[in-house]
């Protein structure tokens, strides 16, 4: 085993959610991934799509006691000294599949060894190990720093304001459904400021003016707390959650997989930073207003920029591009 150090980290991550076009969804998740050497450990498990057990959406109880199973102090839940580092995000179920591996103490160091995916409580290693991944050695005093802090991972309530009641309600209804709370106001006067704290973005809907955005700004300025503003594109529901997802990702922009989007002229130019699986889907409203959605790419791409042409019949008229990893969404209108 070499004896060469990792540095351990902690970073917020996200597991976005979506209200799918085939009238599916996904579920949200926060998370803290885990990051070794400066880069997060999930990017190096190809297009993986999966939380780490530390979730800000599981009791805090709970929570201590997977910070103290990574810290050795309470009994592995596998067999051969084996902890889940990576998780089905919908359930947790081992039957889904996880990423694990050996976890021991070594003098006052900690070493990660031997991964695996795995299904069941035996591990094959020959077949089922992570070739190329660990074993890693962490400093003890970085390792139990990191997690003794356990930062918080995210806060999941959005303020939806607006004058169309009826579409926040849909959209209330739509992010509730994919694990994202919501509270429908006209405006944020007389709110406490212990409940603004609570909030992670505010979306107005495209009737507010710039007055009443403005006073919502100061009253979030005035509970100190800093909060992602979103403006709705269009009433397009799934867009919203794209949008609002989005603001809700407080992961490093240096440690996220998909980096930017641009749409012009019939293509769209997307990066990322590892190998992953990308979506992207094409909205628009017809003379009616309905709404149509596209699924325009669904591949998996390297490293770096890749120009992707677009269906016409999808982006004709006004039209807007989400795009999709498994922890990342962004989103941009067809210029």
């Amino acid at each position: 085993m070499s004896a060469a150090y990792a540095t351990f980290g902690l970073a917020p991550a996200t597991r976005a959610g979506a209200v799918l076009a085939d009238g599916g969804y996904q579920v949200h998740r926060d998370f803290l991934d885990f990051v070794v050497d400066g880069r997060p450990l999930l990017f190096e498990l190809s297009d993986l799509d999966a939380v780490s057990p530390l979730a800000s959406d599981v009791p805090p109880a709970i929570l201590t006691e997977q910070a103290r199973g990574l810290l050795g102090e309470a009994e592995p839940p596998l067999p051969g000294g084996r902890y889940v580092i990576y998780g089905c995000p919908e359930c947790a179920d081992l039957a889904c599949g996880a990423v694990t591996a050996v976890i021991e103490r070594d003098g006052d160091d900690y070493v990660w060894r031997d991964f695996a995916w795995q299904t069941r409580e035996d591990v094959d290693l020959e077949r089922d190990g992570y070739r190329g991944i660990g074993p890693f050695r962490f400093r003890g005093e970085e390792y139990r720093a990191a997690l003794a802090a356990l930062p918080d991972a995210g806060r999941r309530r959005v303020l939806l304001i607006g004058a169309r009641v009826a579409l926040l309600a849909k959209l209330a209804a739509a992010l509730r459904t994919i694990g994202v709370g919501a509270d429908i106001a006209h405006d944020a006067h007389g709110v406490p400021a212990e409940e603004l704290r609570g909030y992670g973005a505010v979306a107005f809907g495209r009737g507010v003016g710039e007055a009443e955005r403005a006073a919502v700004r100061h009253a979030f300025e005035a509970a100190g707390m800093p909060v992602a503003f979103v403006d709705a594109l269009a009433p397009i529901v799934p867009l919203l959650v794209a949008q609002i997802e989005h603001a809700l990702d407080r992961s490093p922009v240096e440690q996220r997989r998909l980096t930017r989007l641009t749409a012009a002229r019939g293509e769209a130019d997307v990066e990322v930073t590892s190998r992953c699986r990308v979506q992207l889907t094409a909205y628009r409203l017809d003379r009616l207003s309905r709404t149509h959605a596209h699924e325009v790419f669904d591949g998996v791409l390297g490293p770096g920029s890749h120009r992707i042409p677009l269906d016409a019949r999808a982006v004709k008229g006004a039209s807007y591009v989400v795009a999709r990893t498994s922890g990342s969404v962004l989103v941009e209108v067809m210029r």
